[in-house]
């Protein structure tokens, strides 16, 4: 540090001629600045103060100790009277300076509270001018919109009105003068305004506290360039805020397949950002193509919405309802299923029950349908009776009678014993945990023999009550109504043991036990309500098929209102005609039943689907060249629906490995024209069961040669069928030894080639037959003679101990020594 630094670092310095003098010192203070755009900042300013020397005075050194100047050690030697005077003088430039600090505090408060007042001012003033530049707005829309208008109707009144219009022009022009500025284009077409000099200037420098208390002093304020270019960023700032609207989260529905498509309009994205979505996940996929389930979770999941996954056979969930309560249950008549073997009277005793006559209407007395009835005993109970085929080919209809059933009545024929058909009987009732009712028909036969059949009963683990087991045997006789009143007191205590009930008071449900198509009535559907109550325009859903009951029919063909549980009716009023062994469930909305219809009837084509593409198209390529697929197309048409199916299972049954029945089409209904047209396509025939062709579609064969064949007992179709796929079956080939010749010389002739001159040894040498040449017990050569010869005539053969000539064709490798076999081929026929 230099010595000249340190003099001015001395606050206070005392000369030697006694003066008192001070140094020149610098206070610091801090102020509020305003700045255009209205910014503002705050900023520190300094206050230099003059200090006063006399002439030829010298500035002397002193300390501050405690606040008080006190005199260095070198002006020790000084008097005591000289000492007071400085010390006094010392005192009053303190209190000066003490005075200058509570001035200058002062001043710096009021200060602040200028600066406050003017940037209140301020803002006021910026209200100010926006209203004014408002209404000068207001007042040049106005203007411009009068003087299109007056230009438009009236240009001659438009001269009076220059001046107002060069008022507005002068207003205008500080409008629109910073707004072609920002549009770029020159402003130098109007007169730019020149400062005065009264005018006030923008602050340049620093900003002193002189200058900041100084009150004449006049500020500029924010432009309005300034303000307008705040409300364009403001404006532009909100246009932002309204183009990029707020994501929407949204609740998508995945089933388990979905298009792209689909699952962009039900994000509401853009198709193609899917795409590139996938993209990103490895998944090249088309707006059409169809994705998985889990994909289609990860998208949505991408795009920030919320998926929601579902199946398609998710519309059947609660088709059936809640439970019953048990304080609604009510007593309801048992269901009883009549089955066993074909031609033991189950229809006869049905028919002794009913007193009425069915059995005389069926075709070979034989029951070809499924039938359904309800009986009033003499005690005033209900009894439901189902009647089911007792044929082998009925075996499915059994199955679906012993599952809708509450009690079994097995009838066996007391002269024939168990048969094939009881036998899966009892397994259907045992597979169902159906209690079995054995009723021996047939008593009243002089070859009755209801010992041996209960002896039988026991081999298929059924002990009748008397052996000390708990199935109940009856015996009657359909024919002579013999001990009928037993087997309905053995039906009605199995049902009291039951307990059967059912809640009434609900929407039906059900089973269909047959279907047919009629004609004037439609698909009519005969089905049996297990609980709640079926009235007149109930909407239903039955297997694929919907439809709104349009009439119930009871077994008597009287029409009913409604029905309870455990009854049969007729339905009518079907959109199509449902499988037997469909349920039938009763909903509340037309919609839903449609929908559930409709999955139905798609997850049934897609499995027949499946089951027709099973084979690949190679390997039916190769098996049509090999020629083992040879099939026998079948058109089916039935009157019901469980007898069409029992033909198609029965006919199914025929295929092997070598031959099958293939059907083309099956329906319930009458031939039509486009049954003919079909069979004629796939060169099939077409089997009636119980129902005849149209005049449309008799003539349509006729034309076109094509084969109808009428049945109405299931026995002929088999037996007919089975005698054409017996035709197609190629037959067996089976070879027979003709005879033996030995090669004992060669020869060699001009434009036949070599021939053997033969002995026949065994047998006979037939012309066309098939020969072997045989060298050492090894075949050389199969294949056939060309030409037989003896001496130089043909021969058509030639026996054992006699020469001959042979030449084989293609092949001329003979030696002698060598040995022919002669043998003939037949083609055996075959049957299944």
């Amino acid at each position: 540090m230099t010595t000249n630094e340190q003099e001015r670092k001395r606050p206070l310095n005392l000369a030697r001629s006694g003066r008192l003098e001070l140094k020149k010192t610098v206070e610091t203070g801090q102020v509020r600045q305003s700045f255009p755009h209205g910014r503002t900042k705050t900023v520190t300013v300094e206050v230099k103060r003059k200090r006063s020397f006399g002439p030829g005075s010298q500035p002397q050194s002193a300390e501050r100790e405690g606040g008080v100047l006190v005199e260095e050690d070198r002006h020790a030697n000084l008097t005591a009277s000289e000492r007071a005077v400085r010390l006094k003088a010392l005192e009053e430039a303190k209190q000066s300076e003490d005075q200058r600090r509570s001035l200058e505090q002062e001043v710096r408060a009021r200060a602040e509270e200028e600066a406050k007042a003017r940037a209140e001012a301020e803002a006021a003033l910026k209200a100010e001018e926006s209203r004014r530049l408002a209404e000068a707005e207001a007042r040049r829309l106005a203007e411009e919109d009068g003087r299109r208008r007056s230009s438009r109707t009236e240009p001659a009144a438009a001269l009076p009105a220059a001046p107002a219009r060069v008022r507005a022009a002068e207003v205008e022009e500080e409008e629109v003068q910073p707004r072609e500025k920002r549009a770029g284009r020159p402003a130098a077409l109007k007169p730019q305004p020149t400062a005065r000099r009264e005018e006030p200037r923008r602050r340049t420098g620093k900003l002193t506290i002189s200058q900041a208390l100084d009150e004449d002093a006049q500020e500029r304020v924010r432009s309005l360039a300034s303000v307008r270019r705040a409300r364009e960023r403001e404006k532009q700032r909100l246009a932002q805020l309204r183009a990029e609207p707020q994501k929407i989260v949204r609740d998508v529905v995945i089933p388990e397949t979905i298009t792209v498509q689909e699952l962009a309009n039900r994000m509401a994205a853009r198709g193609a950002d899917v795409i590139k979505a996938l993209m990103r996940m490895g998944v090249m996929a088309t707006i059409n193509q169809l994705v998985d389930g889990d994909t289609a979770e990860l998208i949505v999941g991408e795009f920030g919405h919320k998926a929601k996954r579902v199946a398609e056979s998710d519309v059947e969930i609660g088709l059936r309802g809640e439970a019953d309560e048990a304080e609604r249950l009510q007593p309801r008549p048992p269901v009883v299923t009549v089955m066993g073997h074909v031609d033991h009277g189950k229809t006869s005793l049905l028919d002794a029950l009913r007193q009425t006559d069915v059995a005389a209407h069926e075709a070979g007395g034989i029951t070809q349908h499924i039938g359904a009835y309800q009986v009033t005993v003499g005690s005033g109970a209900k009894i439901t009776f189902i009647d089911t085929p007792g044929h082998a080919a009925f075996s499915e209809m059994r199955a679906r009678g012993a599952n809708v059933t509450d009690i079994v009545v097995l009838v066996v024929a007391a002269n024939d014993g168990i048969m094939p058909q009881t036998v899966e009987a009892i397994r259907h009732a045992k597979a169902a945990s159906v209690p079995i009712i054995v009723a021996i028909n047939k008593i009243d036969l002089p070859d009755a023999n209801p010992s041996r059949v209960k002896n039988e009963l026991l081999s298929h683990e059924l002990v009748p009550e008397e052996m000390g087991g708990d199935v109940q045997v009856v015996e009657v006789s359909a024919k002579t109504r013999q001990n009928l009143e037993g087997l309905i007191e053995a039906i009605l205590l199995q049902a009291e043991v039951l307990d059967l009930k059912a809640n009434p008071a609900r929407l039906a449900e059900g089973v269909v036990i047959e279907a047919k198509l009629e004609r004037g009535r439609g698909s009519v559907a005969t089905v049996l309500v297990q609980r709640g109550t079926l009235k007149m325009g109930d909407i239903f859903v039955t297997g694929g098929q919907w439809g709104r009951a349009r009439a119930l029919v009871n077994e008597r063909g009287e029409m009913v209102e409604q029905v309870g549980p455990s009854v049969p009716v007729e339905v009518l009023g079907l959109q199509g005609t449902p499988l037997a062994g469909d349920d039938f469930v009763v909903l509340d909305s037309e919609g839903r039943a449609r929908e559930i219809a409709e999955f139905r009837q798609r997850r049934s084509r897609e499995a027949q689907a499946k089951l027709i593409a099973r084979g690949t198209l190679d390997e039916m390529f190769s098996k049509i060249a090999a020629g083992e697929a040879r099939e026998l197309p079948v058109v089916v048409k039935s009157d019901v629906q469980g007898s069409l199916e029992a033909i198609v299972n029965s006919l199914s049954k025929l295929s092997t490995a070598e031959v099958a029945v293939r059907v083309l089409h099956s329906a319930v209904g009458a031939i039509n024209e486009s049954d003919i047209t079909l069979a004629k396509a796939s060169e099939a025939i077409v089997i009636g069961f119980n129902v005849r062709a149209n005049p449309q579609a008799r003539e349509l064969a006729r034309r076109d040669g094509i084969d109808i064949r009428y049945y109405s007992i299931i026995y002929n179709v088999i037996d007919d069928v089975k005698s054409l796929l017996s035709g197609l079956l190629a037959p067996t080939l089976r070879e027979r030894f003709l005879g033996y010749a030995e090669i004992r010389e060669i020869f060699t002739i001009s434009k036949v080639g070599k021939v053997a001159g033969c002995y026949v040894t065994e047998g006979t040498v037939k012309r066309g037959a098939k020969v072997r040449l045989l060298r050492d017990n090894v075949v050389i050569h199969e294949g056939a003679l060309k030409t037989l010869k003896r001496f130089k005539d043909e021969v058509r053969e030639v026996k054992a101990g006699m020469e001959c000539g042979m030449a084989f064709e293609n092949y001329s490798d003979i030696q002698q020594g060598d040995q022919i076999e002669c043998f003939e081929v037949e083609h055996v026929a075959r049957a299944l």
